[in-house]
C-alpha cells in the first residue's frame, strides 16, 4: 500500500549526493525542490545553495527548480542561482516534472527529482517515472500543514525501512 511513496534512495542531505557519480552513471538533469531541500524555507539562497549549482554546472548537469510556492519565492532564491525554474508546479501532478525535462533538454532515463517531502516530490516523480531522492529536511521549522504530512510520512517511512531490512 505504502510503497508507491516510497522514494529510490533516502540521503541526510542533498548536500551528502555525489553528483559526480550520478553524472557518470548517465544522469544529466536535476530537478530540484527548494524549501528544506537546499535552504530552510523561506531563505534565499545561501553560499552553499551557490556554490552547489556552480559546481553542478561545471560538471555538466542541467539544472531546473519545481515549487509548489510562487514565483515571488522561487524568483528570490533562484536570482543568484540562475536555473530552469517552475514555480505553481502543484506537485504531485506530474505535468511539470514533465515539462522540467523539456526545459533541459532530458529525459527520463537521465532526470533525478531531489526533494524533501514523500508525498509531494517523491510522489510526484514517481507517478511520472522518474528517478528521485528523498533528503532529510534542513530545518525543523515547517508551516502546519507540512508538519501534519511529516507524521504520515514518519509511518510510510517506517514500512519503507522494514521492507528493505527484510530485502522486499
Amino acid at each position: 500500500m505504502f510503497k508507491r511513496f516510497y522514494p529510490d534512495k533516502v540521503l541526510p542531505s542533498t548536500y551528502d549526493i555525489d553528483f559526480e557519480m550520478l553524472y557518470r552513471k548517465g544522469y544529466r538533469g536535476l530537478i530540484f525542490d527548494i524549501d528544506n531541500t537546499l535552504v530552510p524555507h523561506g531563505a534565499p539562497a545561501d553560499d552553499r545553495a551557490k556554490a552547489l549549482f556552480t559546481r553542478l554546472k561545471a560538471i555538466g548537469f542541467s539544472c531546473c527548480l519545481l515549487s509548489n510556492n510562487g514565483s515571488r519565492r522561487v524568483d528570490m532564491f533562484n536570482k543568484d542561482i540562475q536555473v530552469h525554474a517552475i514555480c505553481n508546479a502543484h506537485k504531485p501532478a506530474t505535468a511539470n516534472y514533465l515539462k522540467a525535462m523539456k526545459l533541459m533538454g532530458t529525459d527520463l532515463k537521465h532526470t533525478l527529482f531531489i526533494g524533501d517531502q514523500l508525498f509531494t516530490d517523491v510522489y510526484g516523480a514517481k507517478r511520472v517515472g522518474m528517478a528521485n531522492i528523498l533528503v532529510r529536511p534542513i530545518h525543523p521549522k515547517e508551516e502546519i500543514q507540512i508538519v501534519l504530512k511529516r507524521r504520515l510520512e514518519k509511518i510510510v517511512l517506517h514500512f519503507y525501512e522494514k521492507d528493505r531490512r527484510e530485502g522486499k
